[in-house]
């Protein structure tokens, strides 16, 4: 298998004449915000395990910084800006959104702002959804209300040709696109269409994904709302469950192909006793299944919480086959499986329990940020107005080792951030939990499992690269 060689170069739109509207400084220690030069860069690795693994290519080793720039490419009188949000609901959107408009209006005088209905959707003329003019005025208290000011949809991304028709025909010179991963493969491709048309239109997504699972970036947006939210779930589960005889607790949360917010919400709670996530199979039958553990765990404590992904243990039931407008494949609800299973095996045995399932997903999903996370989207959205004045397009502004950079797009898809079965965040939750390594019976079967499983992602990976590479030869 090829190594991964990633290439982190920006494209832009050409070269930055215009003199910043916003005044700060070139000097340091002068007691005033600086700009950020196009030579300031963060690296991508920062622990090298082996010296082999050392990249020498600044191309595949840094990453740009992100910020406002002394010389920008438009000059904000003739900027018409627009904006989108598409995907499902995450906390946070409006906050995004709210920090572009204001960034937009307040710091370089835009004055066209154009906010999109229903994700791609409001792109199709045949629908009928006119574009809102924004202005700081429309947008100051939606930050205080969860989902999306604008509206949200699945699906569309592919009728390319449509949405650049209607970005030209709209005159729109810089287009804020906030979605996940496949809505931002999805920009990448309107991106190219613009450069094919000869067009100069910045394309700046600013990453949605509640599951925390985009590549390179220490954490989405939404994230740490999802935690906290889901926290104060497993909590009240936990208080049912320890009030009754026998009493289980089961959560189901977010997490389609990545564990990260049940396994943060099973360390923040501490009150999870197995967390069952999609990168580690598990069984429910045998003397190492789930169900066996369970009921020691019963037996010794007379109380027990399950937290698990919607994606965990998809191997245990039937698949569905379908997918939804955006291409994602529909899950088996593994929530409503595991509850009837765990009924099923107490029965068998005579033994009483008393089962309580939630699943807080949409509750979750439409909370209003902490003010961690509304920091972080304002941030956010305001390094990605930076980046689309100067020129940059077909980037993502992300966080990466505490740092606003911008990731080209094609990089930042390449493939899905999980958790690491040998990392120290699931050896914590093993901690923390104090669950088995592996609830299976056969360990050599779920490792060659998981050995195949990354071989498929990094392959996976390795040709969607090679796409990106061809593209640019």
């Amino acid at each position: 298998m090829g190594k991964m060689k990633y290439d982190f170069t920006v494209e832009t739109l050409g070269e930055c004449k215009v003199k910043s509207p916003i005044e700060l400084s070139i000097e340091h220690g002068d007691f005033r915000a600086n700009y950020v030069a196009d030579t300031s860069f963060v690296r991508n690795k920062v622990n090298v395990f082996n010296k082999d693994d050392e990249e020498s290519d600044p191309k595949s080793t840094y990453l740009e910084k992100a910020g406002p720039r002394q010389n920008i490419y438009f000059n904000p009188e003739h900027v018409v800006a627009g904006i989108c949000t598409c995907g499902g609901l995450c906390p946070g959107l409006n906050d995004v959104m709210r920090a572009i408009v204001r960034c937009l209006w307040n710091r370089y005088g835009v004055r066209h702002i154009k906010g999109f209905k229903f994700g791609y959707q409001g792109f199709f003329e045949e629908n009928g959804y006119e574009p809102i003019d924004l202005n700081p005025a429309v947008v100051d208290d939606i930050h205080k209300i969860g989902g999306t000011f604008l509206g949200t949809s699945r699906g569309g991304g592919d009728r390319v040709t449509d949405i650049v028709d209607t970005i030209e025909r709209l005159g729109i010179n810089m287009m804020f696109i906030i979605g996940g991963d496949g809505t931002q493969r999805g920009s990448l491709d309107i991106g190219n269409e613009i450069e094919r048309r000869g067009l100069k239109v910045a394309v700046v997504g600013i990453p949605k994904t509640v599951d925390n699972d985009l590549q390179f970036i220490d954490r989405s947006f939404g994230f740490e709302t999802a935690v906290q939210q889901a926290t104060k779930a497993v909590n009240s589960v936990h208080m049912e469950a320890q009030s009754q005889i026998g009493g289980i607790g089961l959560v189901k949360l977010m997490g389609r192909e990545s564990g990260f917010i049940a396994t943060a919400t099973a360390l923040a709670s501490h009150e999870a006793n197995f967390c069952l996530i999609p990168e580690v199979p598990f069984e429910l039958d045998g003397p190492n299944g789930l169900l066996h553990h369970l009921e020691e765990r019963l037996e010794r404590r007379g109380h027990a919480v399950i937290v698990v992904a919607e994606g965990a243990g998809q191997e245990l039931l039937e698949a569905t086959n379908a997918t939804d407008a955006s291409g994602n494949k529909k899950l088996a609800d593994i929530g409503v499986f595991l509850r009837d299973q765990i009924n099923s095996y107490f029965a068998k045995k005579n033994i009483q329990i008393n089962l309580k399932y939630i699943d807080p997903s949409y509750e979750v999903r439409a909370a209003v940020t902490t003010a961690n996370d509304s920091i972080y989207c304002e941030r956010l959205g305001n390094n990605a107005v930076h980046a689309a004045m100067a020129g940059k397009t077909k980037i993502v502004i992300g966080l990466v080792h505490d740092k606003y950079v911008h990731i080209p797009i094609a990089m930042a898809t390449l493939q899905r951030n999980v958790v690491d079965p040998e990392s120290s965040l699931w050896r914590d939750c093993l901690d923390a939990t104090l669950q088995p390594i592996y609830m299976v019976n056969n360990i050599n079967t779920v490792t060659e499992k998981l050995k195949a499983d990354k071989i498929a992602a990094e392959e996976k990976a390795l040709k969607r690269l090679a796409k990106v590479n061809a593209m640019k030869n």
